[in-house]
C-alpha cells in the first residue's frame, strides 16, 4: 500500500468518526428536552440499582423519589441488583443492568461504582455512598466529577482521628487497637492508611486483622492474650457491611470495645458507632436521579460529601465491658441505647 492511500484511509476514517461526533453531539444536546417530554408524557423510566444487600436505607431512597412526585410503576420502575456477598458479581450484574437497557444506574459503595464505570461509559451513574471516588479514579474531581457519574462520597479525613479519641475517652490507657478489615477491597486499604495516620498521631499501635467473611470470624477473635488488643476498631467495605452485626456480637462475647461507622452496629451490640449519617446519601441519591432525569448531566453535578455525623452509643455493652461512659459522650450522643 502506497502512502497516498494510507493517508487517503485515514482520511476517510477521520471523516466516519467527525459524523459520528457530529450525530452523538446532536443527539446529546435533545437529550434534556427528551427527557423532559418523557417525563411529560408519563413514560416510565427504568433505573438500576447495583449494590451489595438490600437494606433499610433503600426504603429512604424510595421514599424521596416518592416526594420529589416520582410514582413506581407510572413514572420510574426499579430494577434492583443485589451481588449477596459475591462482589465479583457486580460488573455481571452492572452489564445486565445496561442490557435492559436503564436510564440511571444507583450504586451503593465503591466496589459498585466502579462495577457500574467499567460496564457503561454513557448511562448516567449516581453513587448514592462511595469511600474515596478521587483517589480510586472513579471521578476526576468532587466538584468536577467529569463523565458519567457523579453522587456522594462518604470520606471524611476528620473520621478515624475522632473515632480513636471516642475509643481512648471509653477505654482507659488504650494502646493497642485491632483493626478487622478486608484486605481484598481497594478501598479498604485507602481507609487502612488513614487509619495508620490516626494512630500514629494519637501513639497507638496497631494490629491488622484479616475479615473477608463471616467464615473469617472465630479466628479473627481468638486472640491469644498476649496479643490481646484494647479495642477494635472496623474498617467499611461491602462484604464487611454485610456482617457488621456478627462482628458487633463476636466483639462483645469477646470483650472487646469496638467502634464502627454505622448506627446499625451500635444496635447490634456494639459499643460504638461514629459515622456520617447513611440515610442522607440515599435521600440525596434521589435528588441526583431527579436531576438527571430532568436533563442534567452527571459532569455538571459536583459530588457531595457527608456533612452530620453520628455518634450511637451501646450502655448495655459498656456496663457488660465493666466501662464507664463520661458524661461529657453522653451528652453529645444522638442515640443512647440502654
Amino acid at each position: 500500500m502506497t502512502r497516498r492511500s494510507c493517508r487517503h484511509r485515514v482520511d476517510w476514517r477521520g471523516a466516519v468518526i467527525n459524523r459520528r461526533t457530529f450525530l452523538f453531539g446532536g443527539l446529546a444536546a435533545l437529550a434534556p428536552r427528551l427527557a423532559a417530554e418523557a417525563l411529560a408524557a408519563g413514560e416510565v423510566q427504568r433505573i438500576g440499582v447495583l449494590a451489595d444487600t438490600p437494606g433499610a436505607h433503600w426504603q429512604v431512597f424510595r421514599r424521596a423519589l416518592a416526594e420529589l412526585g416520582y410514582v413506581e410503576g407510572r413514572h420510574i420502575a426499579l430494577e434492583w441488583r443485589w451481588a449477596e456477598g459475591r462482589l465479583k458479581q457486580l460488573p455481571a450484574l452492572a452489564a445486565e443492568l445496561v442490557r435492559l437497557p436503564v436510564e440511571i444506574i444507583v450504586s451503593e459503595g465503591s466496589p459498585a461504582a466502579l462495577a457500574a464505570k467499567s460496564a457503561t461509559g454513557t448511562i448516567p451513574i449516581v453513587m448514592a455512598i462511595s469511600g474515596d471516588p478521587v483517589a480510586m479514579g472513579i471521578v476526576a474531581s468532587l466538584a468536577r466529577p467529569g463523565g458519567n457519574i457523579t453522587g456522594s462520597s462518604s470520606r471524611s479525613p476528620e473520621l478515624y482521628p475522632k473515632q480513636m479519641e471516642l475509643l481512648k475517652a471509653v477505654v482507659p490507657g488504650l494502646s493497642r487497637l485491632a483493626v478487622l478489615w478486608n484486605p481484598d477491597s481497594s478501598s479498604g486499604r485507602l481507609h487502612l492508611k488513614e487509619i495508620e495516620s490516626a494512630a500514629h498521631a494519637l501513639g497507638i499501635q496497631l494490629q491488622l486483622v484479616e475479615v473477608r467473611g463471616a467464615h473469617d470470624l472465630q479466628s479473627a477473635f481468638s486472640m491469644p492474650q498476649a496479643k490481646r488488643p484494647d479495642a477494635i476498631v472496623v474498617v467499611p467495605d461491602p462484604s464487611i457491611d454485610s456482617i457488621q452485626t456478627q462482628i458487633a456480637e463476636a466483639a462483645a462475647n469477646a470483650r472487646l470495645p469496638a467502634i464502627f461507622n454505622k448506627s446499625a452496629f451500635a444496635q447490634a451490640g456494639g459499643l460504638l458507632a461514629f459515622g456520617a449519617r447513611y440515610s442522607d446519601f440515599f435521600r440525596r441519591a434521589a435528588y441526583y436521579v431527579d436531576k438527571i432525569l430532568k436533563g442534567a448531566k452527571p459532569a455538571d453535578l459536583p459530588l457531595e460529601q457527608a456533612s452530620v455525623f453520628d455518634l450511637v452509643i451501646n450502655l448495655k455493652t459498656a456496663a457488660a465491658l465493666g466501662l464507664t461512659i463520661p458524661g461529657t459522650l453522653l451528652v453529645r450522643a444522638d442515640q443512647i441505647i440502654r
